[in-house]
């Protein structure tokens, strides 16, 4: 019988588990917080730590569109409020003086739903067919994690426990066989978006070398302060003591107040700009173009990222079926969709980095399932990226396409990632053939 796997990082030893090829430490406190408080670096401990369970999800409502989509399941992992914690899955064999690139996940679910330890986000082939270390951080969400209110309750919680995360991978990664100054944060979705203001922290660079912004909604970041505000009017009336399903619960009303504001209202949680850790919005460009020289960037979106919504439009689904004109305008709409939300933002932000002294590559991954509704839609990188063909076998977003469809690109991905996050750098033009292409900016 093999040993569990010992570590011994400067915040306490840890005893992790073998799974597969790979070996796992999951469910390590990186950081406490009282509720709608800022967190404080987990204590270091003098007893050993069995890091074999998952990190628990923070409090949310189910998604059921997503979970179609997705095949994920509302409750697949316990909740808590105390889920600050990380999981650390590494290949198997490392040398004792070893150290190999680490890549930090940050996941997405409009700052609302998701977590880290989701099965699909199970990065075993991307460390195994790769020879890297993946962290993935569970993180504060919606009401607990991202709204501030007039009464005083900060905002960007979810943003500070991120950074917490990133300050204890740089303290103990070393211990894992992860080199600390090999370190890539990268996120899909909303965990792209908070990759990019992560990015605007002074202290960004010694956290992490290189960033992977995936699918960010940059486009709907800003002029959002008249929107917050009228959604901390609707919250007020949550405190410290209303139990924590009804916090999620009072999620969905503080939403509504946020309908009048249009396109940005499609994300009514989010980062707070002129709340700590970030600069007011007239100064974040400034905050971003300091920190450029030490962030080398690879940003991108989907072709058709607005695909994955579209069906849930009554009059956008009428339309479709309208024969031959149907699709066409169908496919207008999420052209202009994408381009407003993700695309024309996601390459301003690039030609600013390089313009501030930075390195980027700027991507748009066009893969899809044959046949498929929704195309090369909003989450489509995830499967290429993560999980298995038993994890992902209910997602409607893949009906259509074979696990070879899938692992073909998949393994080419993240390849591709891999090969960002380790420093042998990208070529300034290439892709995957059919599925994606890249460039220097």
């Amino acid at each position: 019988m093999n040993p569990e796997p010992s570590f011994s990082p400067p915040c306490g030893r840890v005893t992790g588990w073998r799974d597969g090829d790979v070996l796992r430490a999951t469910g390590i406190p990186y950081a406490t917080a009282a509720r709608f408080r800022p967190p404080a670096p987990a204590p270091d401990r003098t007893e050993t730590l069995a890091a074999t369970s998952p990190a628990p999800a923070c409090p949310q409502a189910p998604v059921p569109f997503l979970d179609d989509i997705l095949g994920t399941r509302y409750g697949e992992l316990p909740g808590s409020e105390d889920c600050q914690r990380l999981s650390i899955t590494m290949p198997t064999g490392l040398r004792t003086d070893e150290r190999v690139p680490v890549m930090v996940w940050l996941h997405g679910g409009s700052y609302t739903s998701g977590s880290g330890d989701l099965a699909i986000f199970d990065p075993t082939a991307l460390v195994t067919e790769n020879r890297v270390i993946v962290v993935s951080v569970t993180y504060r969400l919606g009401l607990f994690g991202y709204l501030s209110t007039a009464s005083g309750r900060p905002a960007n919680l979810g943003l500070l426990d991120q950074l917490e995360a990133l300050r204890w991978v740089q303290r103990n990664i070393g211990a894992f066989g992860g080199d600390p100054g090999r370190v890539t944060a990268f996120g899909q979705s909303a965990g792209g978006d908070a990759v990019a203001h992560l990015m605007a922290t002074p202290e960004a660079p010694s956290l992490f070398q290189r960033a992977i912004i995936q699918s960010a909604p940059l486009g709907i970041t800003r002029g959002r302060e008249k929107m917050s505000r009228a959604m901390g009017a609707a919250a007020e009336a949550v405190t410290e003591d209303t139990p924590a399903m009804e916090v999620v619960d009072a999620e969905e009303r503080v939403s509504q107040a946020a309908r009048k504001f249009g396109l940005i209202a499609a994300m009514p949680f989010g980062i707070q700009y002129g709340h700590a850790p970030l600069p007011p919005e007239s100064g974040i460009d400034d905050a971003w173009n300091a920190t450029a020289p030490g962030i080398e960037v690879l940003i991108g979106h989907t072709s058709e990222e607005a695909r994955m919504f579209l069906p849930r439009n009554r009059a956008l689904s009428r339309v479709a079926a309208v024969p031959v004109l149907g699709p066409a305008v169908v496919s207008a709409v999420s052209r202009a969709v994408t381009e407003a939300v993700y695309g024309r933002a996601a390459r301003r932000f690039a030609r600013r980095h390089v313009q501030a002294g930075g390195r980027a590559h700027s991507y748009v991954l066009s893969w899809a399932a044959p046949g498929n509704r929704y195309g090369a839609a909003h989450t489509v990188d995830l499967p290429l990226l993560f999980g298995d063909e038993r994890t992902w076998a209910g997602a409607g977003l893949l009906e259509g396409a074979s696990w070879e469809d899938i692992n073909v690109p998949g393994k080419a991905l993240r390849a591709l990632w891999a090969r960002f996050a380790s420093r042998e750098g990208l070529d300034d033009d290439g892709g995957i053939p059919g599925a994606l292409r890249y460039r220097a900016v």
